[in-house]
């Protein structure tokens, strides 16, 4: 007799088709999912004025957190620009505002230690 453990992963009380025989990757695969979940909920609460249905959201945020080290090394080079109203924006014209706002200024030198 053969005993086989097999790992799966449960989520929102429902076992998942996914079936692994290494722990550390149905906890890898149970982490994709949570980021995921979060990558939907950010794209569902953004206000964006696009027509996406769920489904479609969903799938595009199981693709990003699968992709994520891609999407991180992407994405790493932005920089968060807060807006007036304090939400994090990274579009073309508020870093261009914020661009023109400091040209012109220079840095002063740190003094320095005497010696």
């Amino acid at each position: 007799m053969t005993v086989v453990a097999r790992y799966i992963v449960v989520r929102n009380g429902v076992e998942l088709d996914e079936v692994f025989s290494v722990k550390k990757e149905a906890d890898a695969y149970d982490k994709m999912l949570d980021a995921a979940d979060n990558l939907a909920k950010l794209i569902k609460e953004s206000g964006g004025e696009f027509n996406i249905d769920e489904k479609t959201i969903d799938d595009i945020a199981v693709l990003l957190a699968k992709n994520g080290p891609q999407v991180t090394g992407i994405l790493r080079g932005i920089k968060p620009v807060v807006s007036p109203a304090g939400t994090i924006r990274t579009d073309e014209t508020e870093t261009s505002a914020a661009v023109k706002a400091t040209r012109g200024r220079v840095a002063k030198p740190a003094k320095g230690r005497k010696k």
